[in-house]
């Protein structure tokens, strides 16, 4: 199995490392299995009590591996890929153990959104956001859209849905994406920080703690995931998606229909 994405346990803290540098951590199917494989391990290992998620190079995460879109091998149709994506990193919500994810570089679609499905999120200055799946013909599928309402509304999620836009991490601090901006050789020694002080407190207390602020936010997380799986599926098979990339392909400006 892959190394791209690692795994390091020092006692009470576990590390998940994006270790795919060349490609600024984007995501491929295999590093997804590694992933999905890491989130499951830590649910049998109640000795973790806090969980940092960073990424060596340039970028936390790209996204995804634009090189192996549309190269899949695997049998299964679009929905039930969905649908194991979605079983893969809601595990999050079945850890013991909280994630801090560690941004630097750029944090971009459904990387970016898997991270908003962690507990806290720290970054270092210069970081980037951007949810650009519209653009492409699509929604963002894994929470995002869920996370950021919860988060910061529906005028700020609407704004990066919608356009694409980048987010600067200024603004991602404002609005809450980010809980702490610090310096880049600040980052990792601040995200070890708040693991050891995690791990510290009792664990049960963290635990329930944790349990209360799942309560409050996940069923809605839940549902709308659901929803992307139908509406996304539906979307691979509709008419303006096919008219996209035709369009594309054609070197002509697409007509849609809304269909």
């Amino acid at each position: 199995m892959t190394e791209r994405v690692s795994l390091e346990v020092d006692g009470a803290i576990a590390v998940i490392t994006n270790n795919n540098p060349d490609k600024r951590n984007a995501f491929d199917d295999e590093m997804d299995e590694r992933l999905f494989a890491i989130l499951a391990e830590l649910k049998e290992r109640p000795e973790v009590r806090a969980v940092v998620w960073r990424g060596e190079g340039k970028a936390w995460s790209s996204g995804r591996d634009v090189s192996v879109i549309g190269n899949n091998a695997t049998p299964l149709s679009h929905h039930e890929l969905m649908s194991r994506g979605h079983r893969g990193i809601q595990q999050v919500f079945d850890l013991e153990a909280p994630i801090i994810v560690a941004f630097h570089g750029w944090a971009i679609g459904g990387s970016f959104q898997r991270a908003l499905l962690c507990d806290l999120r720290i970054a270092a200055t210069g970081t980037r956001f951007m949810l650009p799946e519209v653009g492409h013909g699509v929604i963002p599928d894994t929470g995002g859209m869920g996370r950021l309402f919860e988060i910061c509304g529906a005028g700020v999620a609407s704004d990066l849905v919608l356009t694409g836009r980048t987010m600067e991490v200024a603004e991602a601090l404002t609005h809450g994406i980010v809980s702490r901006v610090v310096a880049p050789e600040q980052l990792d020694e601040t995200a070890f920080e708040m693991a050891d002080k995690i791990a510290a407190s009792p664990a049960v207390t963290v635990k329930m703690a944790r349990r209360v602020l799942r309560h409050l936010s996940e069923p809605g997380i839940r549902s709308s995931m659901e929803d992307e799986l139908i509406y996304q599926t539906f979307i691979n098979r509709s008419s303006d998606f096919a008219e996209m990339k035709a369009a594309a392909a054609e070197g002509r400006a697409p007509r849609y229909t809304g269909s």
